[in-house]
């Protein structure tokens, strides 16, 4: 197996080459790219030191899987020539997620639909899968009407100079330092701001319309109504989501604990409320504080952590090879 990753140098991508590492992938060749500018530098693997280029139609020959971490431009643009060289190409922009004939993919839910790809996999967004992870086993035992979701987004989800931002502010801060945001739209230091992704007319925000149009193709719940408010927060790294959803039947406390906790990908927690501090720098799903939602009949209400780099993007495009590798 001959695998390229794209955007290898930033976080995604390079959580994508160390989940390879981690899973002991059997990787004849791995293949990094990155900008002009990182072109001739290294990075490790295995203990060896891997030359990263810039992609090309020449050097994604004999690939046969490149994974995507660059922007959704970038996406545009590297897709006919990834299709050209003959692999296929998981990419984790929102490029191309809603495109009907391009799976949308999260392995441990709806696994089966990437066998149906036409050299394209979209991976979808960090806290749509964190999200959808949590209510997937409890939209088996009843399919899932309605959704109301508040995210608590970290800020490496920007990118990791949203992670510099903040550390930079704290100090600004603490030293009565006037502050100047250039990552954020306002200071996330010591505050929290309700404004990810640009808006639409309807007055919601392109990241909060991924949890409802991504989330359908999930499920396969063409039908599902999401309303959703994503908020940044002060906090380094791993989402957290809280989820009020109605079902078509009614599903007990018990059955839906039981349910997370035998789902491959979650951990039923039930001794504290998860934390986004522990579900960091690993690819479980932590799920908690199951109850019933008061103001609707059939309706549940839940609490869910995970790490939007491994789980929420580089982890599940390396799961996603996996799945294709042994189906």
């Amino acid at each position: 197996m001959k695998i390229g990753i794209l955007g290898a140098t930033g976080a995604v991508g390079r959580q994508m080459l160390e989940c390879i590492e981690e899973r002991n992938i059997n990787a004849e060749e791995i293949r990094l790219f990155a900008s002009e500018k990182s072109k001739g530098k290294t990075m490790m693997y295995k203990g060896q030191e891997l030359v990263i280029d810039v992609a090309d139609a020449e050097n994604l020959k004999g690939l046969d899987y490149v994974l995507g971490a660059v922007s959704n431009a970038m996406s545009k643009y590297y897709r006919p020539l990834i299709k050209e060289a003959g692999a296929v190409y998981i990419d984790n922009s929102s490029a191309f997620r809603l495109e009907d004939d391009v799976p949308l993919v999260v392995p441990q839910i709806n696994g089966e639909d990437a066998l149906k790809h036409n050299g394209i996999i979209a991976n979808p967004n960090c806290s749509t899968i964190i999200t959808m992870m949590a209510l997937a086993p409890i939209a088996r035992i009843s399919p899932i009407k309605t959704l109301t979701a508040t995210t608590f987004q970290a800020v490496s989800g920007a990118g990791i100079n949203g992670f510099y931002e903040l550390e930079e502010q704290i100090e600004q801060v603490k030293n009565n330092e006037p502050v100047t945001p250039k990552v954020f739209p306002a200071q996330i230091a010591f505050n929290c701001i309700a404004e990810i992704g640009s808006y639409n007319d309807n007055g919601y925000t392109t990241e909060e319309m991924k949890m409802q149009n991504e989330g359908r193709k999930i499920l396969h719940l063409p039908d599902l109504k999401v309303t959703c408010t994503c908020v940044r927060v002060p906090v380094y790294r791993s989402h957290s989501i809280s989820a009020a959803f109605e079902t078509e039947q009614f599903v007990s406390i018990e059955d839906a604990e039981k349910a997370v906790a035998a789902f491959e990908g979650d951990k039923l927690v039930k001794d504290h409320v998860p934390q986004p501090i522990e579900t960091s720098n690993q690819d479980i799903v932590h799920v908690g504080r199951i109850r019933y939602d008061l103001t609707r009949d059939n309706a549940l209400t839940l609490w869910c952590c995970g790490d939007q780099i491994r789980k929420g993007a580089a982890t599940n495009a390396v799961e996603i090879m996996e799945y294709l590798e042994n189906h």
